[in-house]
């Protein structure tokens, strides 16, 4: 597993731009970046810092394909600032603007896919991901990096190795129905796109700092967060717990009723005081957070690892499995913030979660090997201080 290391991101050529306010990478240079959340985009700000050759990343064009959701565009555009201050050229890309946008979008972004060296992609699920890569020529010999989208990773490594069509991990049954089947042989040939090949000519690598094991001609990087760290804190620690909340009843994983009970449990058996909301969390379900247990509901406005690097941050920070109980130990290495994940309890899912669920939120909390494990119920009373 390489661990490269580097001091600042990628520079940026302006010198020739377009109708959309980005650069575009010289023929056959520099490095294309696709992200459609901000988790994406702070893992690609994490690659570029790790890896300054400019055969590899420089120049940089970051292009954001934001959802419709308020939440996110807005974390987006505060995350599409911080890239700009490193020196990377954003292009802002309504790609969800009815049919003609998105193909007028597909077009425009075609033609600069075919001409960087390297692919940087921030969901290789995304359909609209797998259109532009089923676009590029099969002779294309790109270098391929996969950076984190959480959790999904793991799933999406594993599914590499076995040959598998690229499924998220929560959702139910493997058909799809017919948009799936229509959409199966662009699935194909996107998949075909991000697997190496032999002879080296379209090496593929995934940027993570999820326990995955690399596939055959695959090259793992570990992302520790360096440049999350260089760039904010340490934090100001603060005497309560941080909780940190999750999307899964929004997924359909989890029952909203059993989702409420463990928080209440969470809350006051580690004095937790904040609840960090998960950017797709309703505000319904926030709403019924607060009733029920008291805490303070914050929305941030970036991705948490920023969020908590930047303070104050409660010492203990409560999670239930996701990504944050592999990233949050790396972004706030030094100091004295415990993360600590919940596991989920059987009794917890819905009738319609898929039958995946349990085991991949195990295997998420199993390998959290930085965070401390809790039980999925917790005692009634608080821990005696350390």
């Amino acid at each position: 597993m390489s661990r490269n290391r580097s001091g600042h991101g990628a520079s940026a050529d302006l010198s020739a731009t377009d109708p959309g306010g980005g650069a575009l990478p010289g023929p056959r240079d520099g490095a294309l970046a696709f992200v459609e959340s901000p988790v994406q985009l702070l893992n690609v700000l994490e690659w570029a810092h790790n890896h300054p050759a400019p055969a590899t990343s420089s120049p940089l064009t970051l292009v954001v394909l934001p959802p419709t959701d308020p939440m996110t565009r807005g974390q987006l555009r505060r995350m599409a600032e911080l890239a700009r201050d490193e020196g990377i050229v954003v292009r802002w890309q309504e790609a969800r603007d009815g049919v003609a946008g998105a193909f007028t979008s597909l077009f425009a972004l075609s033609r600069r896919l075919r001409r960087a060296r390297t692919l940087v992609i921030g969901d290789p699920f995304s359909r609209y991901v797998q259109l532009l890569l089923a676009l590029t020529p099969a002779r294309a010999a790109h270098r391929v990096t996969v950076v984190d989208d959480g959790t999904a990773t793991m799933e999406f490594v594993a599914q590499l190795a076995r040959g598998e069509r690229f499924v998220r991990w929560h959702r139910r049954g493997t058909g799809g129905g017919a948009r799936a089947w229509l959409f199966a042989p662009v699935s194909r040939r996107a998949r075909r796109r991000l697997t190496p090949r032999a002879d080296g000519s379209r090496p593929v690598e995934v940027f993570s700092s999820m326990p995955v094991e690399a596939p055959d001609n695959v090259t793992v990087t570990a992302n520790e967060f360096a440049w999350t760290r260089a760039r904010f804190g340490p934090p100001r620690l603060t005497k309560g717990a941080d909780l940190v909340g999750t999307s899964l009843v929004e997924t359909g994983v989890v029952d909203t009723d059993r989702y409420l009970e463990a928080v209440a449990s969470l809350a006051r058996t580690y004095g937790a005081t904040r609840y960090f909301a998960h950017r797709r969390e309703s505000s319904e379900k926030l709403q019924q957070v607060s009733a029920a247990t008291g805490l303070e509901i914050v929305r941030p406005d970036l991705p948490l690892e920023l969020v908590a690097r930047r303070g104050p941050v409660g010492r203990t920070i409560l999670s239930f499995p996701s990504t944050v109980v592999h990233t949050l130990p790396l972004a706030l290495a030094g100091t004295a913030v415990t993360v600590a994940v919940c596991d989920i309890d059987p009794a917890w899912l819905t009738r319609t979660a898929s039958p995946r669920a349990h085991s991949f939120l195990t295997g998420v909390t199993g390998t959290a090997a930085r965070a401390r494990r809790l039980p999925s119920a917790p005692p009634a009373t608080p821990e005696p201080s350390a």
